[in-house]
């Protein structure tokens, strides 16, 4: 676990007036996505690490120590994980919109630190932290990313100087300074392929001006006297040697190798002395790089034991998972070189199984369709009988209806008979009476007019 509590001297350190919250920090932005990417931040919800192994960690402790053993860089995406090549306009890596890829693991942390909502006395001990450089690098992000814009030169105001080398860049070949990566954190927004935060038009102007106020300190370097004269005797001799000018490097040529052939070519001419003085050169050198007091000195080598043993502990551990994976691998091949023959008796029995459920398969299909055909004639056989019975008692509603009908005729014709015959016999008395009416009728008129008859013959006769 990596020692929080180490940190830097107070004098090099700004704190900014902690105001009326105190230890509560202020957040600028965003409250839910830290005013991230939107491709970052879905990358980083969306990753296995952040959500298995970081959800995890529960303590600003176990985050510190991830970071210590993680980071290898501050970039926001892996080597080579994003393929932009050849694409152009918004599908181009523009401003941080494309084509994603694998989020690095401190993009990952960053958010997770995020997530446990630091204090102002965390936040501080990050950023003055002496185990990692990159441990300091995601505070200072941190800060870059959730803190007012008005802040952020409170903030850097101490390290703008600080002269900790640390690599960038995924995969390497961009080393800068504490410093030199705070200076571009307040005057640029774009940090490889994404943004941070737009600072106002006036605070950026406030920052402009005080970053021409104060210059970039450069570290001057201690005059010594006798390995100055001593390599000056060694590149007169070899001007006087040397049958060619000396040529000046051309632009194209790196520096580095050009030093390198005229250190090789001058331990060769001088011998062991001008090794000595190289020696002593380059350890001069180290320590400037290390720095010039001696707590410094004290620190950067109490850093360098820890990151020995660290290291070494590391090698061990490294060690101990290839033997495991060895020995691991070893047992894999015996079973399976031991476990071939029980694998084809599976194999065959399993094949055998397969056909023995393939034939129950069949017989269960065959005595399905035998069920069906049978269920189906018995379906059909009860829709027959259904239908004969419906048939039968229509055939019998009929009779009865018809035989019902035929009574009903014959009683009408029965009545319509006896009431005919009631007319003939009406009529046939009415045709009586009248003939006897006629007849009586005939008789008195024949009477009358035999009265007449003799009236007359007596009136005649008289």
């Amino acid at each position: 676990m990596a020692n929080v509590g180490n940190q830097l001297p107070a004098q090099a350190v700004s704190k900014p007036a902690p105001g009326k919250h105190g230890n509560v920090l202020p957040l600028w932005g965003n409250e839910k996505t830290m005013n991230l990417n939107p491709m970052i931040l879905t990358n980083v919800l969306s990753s296995p690490y952040f959500k298995v192994q970081l959800y995890e960690l529960k303590t600003y402790h176990e985050v510190v120590d991830e970071i210590y053993f993680k980071v290898t860089h501050v970039e926001p995406w892996e080597k080579g994980s994003r393929k932009t090549a050849g694409q152009t306009g918004m599908c181009g890596g523009v401003r941080g919109v494309g084509t994603g890829g694998i989020v690095s693991t401190a993009f990952c942390l960053l958010y997770k630190l995020f997530t446990l909502k630091l204090t102002r006395k965390q936040l501080m001990g990050l950023i003055t932290h002496t185990d990692s450089p990159y441990i300091r690098a995601l505070g200072f992000m941190y800060i870059r990313y959730t803190q007012p814009p008005a802040d952020l030169i409170e903030w850097y105001d101490g390290f703008l100087d600080d002269e900790e080398e640390l690599d960038v860049k995924a995969g390497g070949g961009c080393v800068m300074t504490v410093g030199e990566m705070l200076r571009s954190f307040l005057t640029k927004l774009e940090w490889f392929s994404t943004l941070f935060p737009r600072i106002p038009v006036p605070v950026q102007k406030i920052i402009d001006q005080q970053m021409k106020a104060r210059p970039r300190k450069v570290a001057q370097k201690e005059p010594q006297e006798e390995e100055a004269a001593s390599a000056e005797a060694g590149r007169q001799g070899e001007r006087r040697r040397s049958r060619t000018p000396r040529r000046t490097p051309s632009p194209r040529r790196s520096p580095k190798r050009s030093r390198s052939r005229s250190h090789h070519r001058e331990r060769d001419r001088h011998g062991p002395s001008f090794d000595r003085e190289l020696e002593r050169e380059r350890d001069r050198q180290r320590k400037e790089r290390d720095g010039r007091d001696r707590d410094r000195d004290r620190g950067d080598r109490g850093d360098r034991e820890r990151r020995r043993s660290r290291s070494a502990d590391r090698n061990q551990d490294r060690r101990e998972r290839g033997s495991r994976e060895r020995k691991n691998e070893r047992r894999d091949k015996e079973r399976d070189g031991g476990d071939d023959k029980s694998r084809r008796k599976d194999r065959e029995h399993h094949k055998d199984r397969g056909a023995e459920r393939e034939r129950s398969r069949d017989k269960k299909n065959r005595g399905e369709t035998d069920d069906r055909r049978h269920k189906d004639d018995r379906e059909r056989h009860r829709e027959e009988r259904k239908a004969k019975r419906s048939s039968r008692s229509r055939s019998r509603e009929r009779r009865h209806k018809g035989g019902g009908e035929e009574k009903s005729r014959k009683r009408e014709r029965s009545h319509s008979r006896d009431r005919e015959r009631e007319r003939d016999g009406d009529q046939r008395s009415h045709k009586r009476s009248g003939s006897k009416e006629r007849s009586h009728h005939q008789r008195e008129s024949s009477n009358d007019h035999s009265k007449h008859s003799e009236r007359r013959r007596s009136q005649s006769t008289e």
